[in-house]
């Protein structure tokens, strides 16, 4: 996971606008269940009444109301209602809260708390509900003893003299069933204190002939529309964020793959000897597309899942309906599947990927020799071979997703579970009058959102066992350290372009190899010269001519060209005096004018038609009909392998480097050609160092000199006739390719 991040630091800033957005979205969808809590609450049982103390109230209500109400905060009641100017259909005297009360927050909130307990007191006689919480007093005794109290205590304050003992009485316990009243009231939950509080402002408005259906209808109405709104914020908020992460995880993608390209392409031997082509196609391609996929659902959900599972977890504690438990349970049992699935099912995914890497090697060989497959008849068997990679890779992949099919079945189980099991609490709760309808809805949509995130967090995390392998598997590329690298200050070239390359005691070895492939090579090329390698198979030309443009670095002794160390200059200066031809020529998809101009930042078309006639190949080009524009399909599959190989040679010639290394390069042309271009590549070359690699001797007979190898040791060194003397090696060679006849003609050639 933390390489996954380290690929996102670039994207910091966008990672926070995402977050941000993901966070509006959030805070959208987790008060669309306050919303629709209230409608139910609010518009429908309440009818719409949302005023915490009444706004009219008719004189036998506030009379009621100024009975229950304690003494200290009778003044305040009084002092907030005036006679009602407004015409009712009521035909008795109604009151109305004063203007300055109702526009202030302060003192509306002060009355409320006055008038809570009286209004509940008020309702207690006709709720059922009230009776159920333990608030209903014996009616008659309630009014009657409180009327009896309150006279006699009006007539005592208008007299001067005290009331009757029985009376004081009757007034003491009213104010004991007050108190504890509002003990009782404290104890029951915020919201039905608030319903039972509208319930008596609604019995109160349709008495006076206030119409609460419209009430309720425009609150109903009001709420919706702020629904809609919030929707509409949200589904902005979700799309910008989901963008912004495809956005940001295509970039990561973009990032990757170049990055991998850019270190491939700086591999040297040593590191393409470590990664195979297959993995390396396979880490560039499904690993990264692995990585980006996951990067989405990342920015996608895990962000987001997170943000809504605490929203909801914080609303769920203020709902105050005593059901918290129920969550932690159903979070427990999904992350209980999530733990079972998983230990199945993530060592399978370090392996699948392995599984594709060996899909791709298979289907490559088979690709590549499908010829050499079809002449030795081997069809069967190499379709036997794909298909148990095939099958291998299927077996793997059918596992996981067998058991991974399991989950989401077993999460809706979860899920719907945890619903009944909320709907049959709640329901006993708002049998109780603990709790109300809307609350119950609201809570069941809160513990969705918060179930329904970790369930995210789980589909995301089905994912991240296979991204972090190929996560872990792409570092690994980038991590690589290049065994060859140009130093921290590297040396120039002389301004005068010279060719000269001198081996003094140079040894190479393999990386994790045993024993030396060269050992104390010794020679100079010089300028307009040409140096010849020949030897059996398997005794270290091509490895020593690649040594030159370092494809590997020397285990001992050091390697000059024109008087520097090719470890002290830069690979590209050094390369930028080769002309480099392998052993395999190799061409790219283009044109053949495209190929033979492909080391030339100028395209100049003379340059380039004359390195086609030294390289023999004007011939079969000019005869395609449309000649240099001709296409050339992909590793040049259309063309045979004497034309790939001259242009291979056309394209080093068209560079006009000052060292020339022909690694067996003539070894697909005839005789005759071989003979033609030798002549004319002469010509070219004469200013030049020619590095040639031979295994016809037919091919160096003109060299200046020819330097034989033997098991990487340097055996002879000289022009053909001295080594027909002084080296037995060579002679055997020449021998063997040669006739007496042959022999005797090479050397009065080489005189």
């Amino acid at each position: 996971m933390s390489k996954l991040l380290r690929f996102l630091r670039p994207y910091a800033a966008a990672v926070l606008g995402i977050l941000a957005a993901l966070t509006i979205q959030a805070m959208t969808e987790l008060a669309l269940p306050t919303y629709t809590s209230d409608i139910v609450n609010v518009g429908i049982q309440q009818s719409g009444v949302e005023e915490e103390v009444p706004y009219y109230l008719t004189k036998e209500a506030y009379q009621k109301l100024l009975l229950f109400t304690e003494a200290d905060q009778r003044q305040l009641v009084e002092t907030s209602y005036k006679k009602s100017s407004r015409s009712f259909s009521y035909d008795k005297e109604v009151l109305e809260l004063k203007a300055s009360v109702k526009n202030s927050d302060t003192k509306k909130r002060q009355l409320k708390k006055a008038m809570e307990v009286p209004m509940l007191l008020s309702l207690a006689a006709e709720s059922k509900q009230a009776q159920k919480a333990g608030l209903q007093t014996e009616q008659d005794q309630v009014t009657e003893g409180g009327q009896v109290g309150q006279a006699q205590m009006n007539e005592a304050d208008q007299t001067g003299e005290g009331a009757s003992a029985e009376n004081l009485q009757m007034a003491q316990k009213l104010q004991e069933q007050i108190r504890q009243a509002k003990e009782k009231i404290k104890a029951m939950p915020e919201s039905i204190t608030k319903q039972s509080v509208a319930q008596f402002i609604k019995k109160n408005y349709e008495t006076i002939g206030i119409d609460v259906g419209e009430k309720s209808t425009s609150y109903i109405l009001k709420t919706g529309r702020k629904m809609l709104l919030l929707a509409g914020v949200g589904m902005t908020a979700s799309i910008l964020a989901g963008f912004a992460a495809s956005r940001v995880a295509a970039g990561v993608g973009q990032r990757l793959r170049s990055s991998v390209f850019q270190k491939v392409v700086s591999f040297s031997g040593a590191e393409m000897n470590r990664f195979s082509t297959a993995s390396l196609i396979t880490r560039s391609t499904n690993d990264i597309n692995q990585i980006q996929t996951l990067l989405v659902m990342f920015l996608r959900l895990v962000l987001y899942a997170p943000v809504l599972a605490l929203g909801g977890v914080w609303k769920v504690i203020h709902t105050d309906v005593g059901m918290s438990w129920i969550i932690g349970l159903g979070v427990g049992a999904i992350l209980l599947v999530v733990l079972v699935l998983f230990s199945m099912v993530i060592p399978r995914f370090k392996l699948v990927q392995k599984q594709i890497d060996r899909l791709n090697l298979v289907s490559r060989e088979i690709l590549t020799g499908l010829q050499v497959i079809r002449v030795f008849g081997n069809e069967s068997y190499e379709e036997k071979r794909f298909d148990t990679a095939n099958k291998d890779m299927t077996k793997t992949f059918l596992f996981i997703n067998r058991a991974m099919t399991f989950m989401m079945p077993i999460m809706m189980l979860i899920m719907n579970l945890i619903t009944l099991l909320i709907v049959w609490v709640g329901g006993h709760g708002i049998e109780d009058g603990t709790m109300q309808v809307g609350d119950m809805m609201a809570f069941i949509q809160y513990t969705m959102q918060i179930i329904i995130s970790f369930l995210m967090l789980c589909m995301v995390s089905v994912m991240l066992p296979r991204a972090a392998v190929s996560a872990e598997r792409v570092d690994e590329v980038l991590r690589s350290e290049n065994q060859i690298v140009d130093k921290k200050e590297v040396k120039p070239f002389a301004s005068d372009r010279k060719g000269e390359v001198r081996f003094e005691n140079v040894s190479f070895r393999y990386p994790g190899a045993e024993e030396d492939v060269l050992s104390q090579i010794s020679f100079v090329a010089k300028k307009g010269e040409t140096t010849a390698f020949i030897g059996s198979t398997g005794s270290g030309k091509s490895t020593l001519v690649n040594l030159i443009p370092r494809f590997y670095d020397v285990t001992e002794g050091r390697i000059l060209v024109d008087g520097e160390d090719v470890r002290d200059v830069s690979q590209k200066e050094l390369r930028d005096r080769i002309g480099y031809v392998p052993q395999k020529g190799v061409l790219f998809s283009g044109t053949i004018a495209s190929n033979i101009l492909y080391g030339e930042t100028e395209k100049k078309e003379e340059r380039m038609r004359a390195a086609a006639r030294t390289a023999q190949a004007t011939e079969f080009i000019e005869e395609q009909e449309n000649g240099y524009e001709r296409e050339i399909s992909q590793g040049g599959g259309n063309v045979s392998g004497g034309q790939k190989q001259r242009l291979s040679i056309a394209r080093a010639i068209a560079k006009q480097p000052a060292i020339y290394i022909f690694d067996d390069s003539f070894s697909a042309l005839d005789y005759k050609t071989d003979q033609a271009l030798r002549r004319a590549l002469k010509k070219d070359t004469k200013d030049s160092t020619v590095l040639l690699v031979a295994q016809r001797i037919s091919t160096i007979l003109q060299a200046d000199q020819i330097i034989v190898l033997e098991d990487g040791q340097m055996v002879g060194k000289g022009t053909h006739e001295e080594l027909l003397k002084n080296c037995e090696t060579y002679y055997q060679i020449a021998v063997s390719q040669l006739s007496e006849e042959e022999l005797s003609k090479a050397g009065r050639e080489a005189r």
